[in-house]
């Protein structure tokens, strides 16, 4: 009987593309990236183990530079967004790539290859973002969303290498879901500052107090170092006491 030790067959398509755009100006600079690929992965009797699986990847970068007399102002976007499929595991499509990236420099010439610079970074993604195999998405667009400016110098010898150095900058970071701020269930209360806020009005809004559901609220456990005792047949001796049988200290007891 013949075995069939391994068929493997392996598809990748990709196309990549760089343009220079002419320009009629010569203080802009421009230059375009994009590329798009297709792969597929097909595994059988492969004893090494391995699984099924198509992907699909896209990206584009764009490049606009301007630099005349003593002003220069460079900009950069970055797109990117790439899918794959399981197909034995968990047959899904599943992100693998997912960016937005908006950086903008402008600079005034001080001296030698030194610019006074600042510079404003935005980051986020297009689509909602899971923690697989988890149904609930955990991220989207401008949740979380990254928001940099800063001020500083900026050094460039030549025109493909420059680093800026900044002391002074701000970051905002803006979650525009409250879903994902709030967590409350079973796994425990996980709040950001926000959050706080939003509960702590809820409560506020709310007219029923703890007063109007129990009559009366007993602390128990305060440290893990306290003692638990459970009482028998308990009743009631005066206004906030009790007496019952405790079977850790085999004897009736008052608290």
């Amino acid at each position: 009987m013949r075995k069939f030790t391994l068929i493997l067959l392996l598809s990748v398509f990709s196309f990549q593309l760089m343009a220079f755009e002419p320009e009629v100006d010569t203080s802009w600079k421009s230059k375009y990236e994009t590329s798009f690929g297709l792969s597929q992965t097909t595994f059988t009797n492969w004893s090494a183990g391995g699984e099924n699986a198509f992907s699909l990847n896209a990206m584009l970068n764009i490049y606009k530079n301007y630099a005349k007399g003593k002003v220069s102002w460079d900009n950069y976007l970055g797109l990117a967004y790439g899918l794959s499929y399981m197909q034995e595991s968990d047959p899904q499509w599943r992100k693998i790539n997912d960016k937005i990236n908006l950086v903008t420099k402008g600079g005034i010439y001080a001296w030698k290859n030194w610019d006074y610079a600042g510079l404003f970074e935005f980051r986020s993604q297009f689509d909602k973002g899971y923690n697989y195999p988890d149904p609930d998405y955990i991220s989207k667009f401008l949740a979380p969303g990254y928001f940099q400016l800063s001020i500083g110098l900026n050094y460039k010898p030549v025109d493909y290498f420059s680093v800026f150095i900044s002391p002074i900058g701000a970051r905002l970071t803006v979650v525009n879901d409250s879903s994902l701020t709030n967590t409350l269930d079973e796994k425990g209360w996980i709040l950001t500052d926000k959050s706080s806020y939003i509960i702590l009005d809820k409560l506020k809004k709310n007219t029923r107090k703890v007063k109007d559901i129990f009559e009366r609220i007993y602390t128990g456990v305060q440290t893990s170092c306290d003692n638990i005792y459970f009482l028998k047949n308990y009743k009631y001796v005066s206004e906030g006491l009790i007496s019952g049988y405790s079977e850790e200290l085999k004897k009736e007891v008052i608290v």
